[in-house]
């Protein structure tokens, strides 16, 4: 019951994508934790037609036997998947990630327009608001490029995301990450929400960048943002 519910979770997170407008047709993908292995979306699958036992899954275990798919541009394969579709194209750098970064479960992959504008441009996201915090420093890092699917392209992911939870992929896409599956969706929207903020700016002229003392102040206020219980009201409370 608990692989159907996460499966499930992950598929409705995937169209959520396409909802929210930061991700078009089947181009992104979604990761999640799921015990030693991971549950990745399918390859070449509309949203809307994935279904539970159509999710991917791929073993987190090191040494795991190397496979070679004919006329697959990524070449040769690790960690075997189960299910009967292969997993998403991206498979290495959601693998790399949640191996890395024990403390992330989520992982969501889009070519949002204008997170992807500014990969193209090949510029990382300054301190342009305080909400580059979330991410976990003064800055979004771009990636460097490499073709899709590629371990260059993972190692190229993981470096951009040492102390953060979010990069853009040059000429690609952006990666966010989650502690969980809603902390990951909620960073990519805040993600494409700050690149287009930041864009906007850049036409307006230079945009104001907020000193590293700003932002640490603003890392102290997000160490515990929305991990907090609530508090309970009561009749003195204002």
């Amino acid at each position: 019951m608990d692989d159907i519910i996460t499966r499930t979770a992950l598929i409705a997170a995937c169209q959520r994508l396409n909802a929210l407008g930061i991700n078009q047709g089947n181009a992104g993908n979604i990761s999640l934790r799921h015990g030693n292995a991971m549950l990745i979306s399918p390859s070449g699958i509309p949203y809307e037609q994935l279904r539970p036992e159509l999710v991917a899954q791929m073993s987190l275990e090191p040494n795991q036997p190397a496979i070679t798919i004919p006329d697959d541009p990524t070449g040769i394969w690790t960690s075997p998947w189960t299910g009967p579709c292969k997993p998403s194209s991206e498979w290495r750098f959601h693998r790399d990630i949640l191996r890395a970064r024990p403390e992330i479960n989520a992982i969501v992959h889009t070519h949002a327009i204008f997170a992807t504008s500014l990969a193209i441009a090949r510029r990382p996201i300054e301190a342009c608001h305080y909400m580059i915090a979330c991410f976990g420093g003064h800055d979004v890092r771009c990636a460097p490029y490499a073709t899709f699917g590629t371990q260059a392209l993972s190692d190229y992911a993981l470096a951009a995301l040492d102390g953060r939870t979010a990069c853009l992929l040059a000429n690609h896409g952006m990666i966010a990450l989650g502690e969980t599956l809603e902390r990951a969706l909620w960073r990519a929207v805040e993600l494409e929400t700050i690149s287009k903020q930041y864009i906007h700016a850049l036409m307006l002229g230079q945009p104001h960048i907020l000193s590293r003392a700003e932002i640490k102040d603003a890392l102290a206020q997000f160490a515990n943002y929305g991990h907090a219980a609530p508090v309970a009201k009561t009749a003195t409370s204002r």
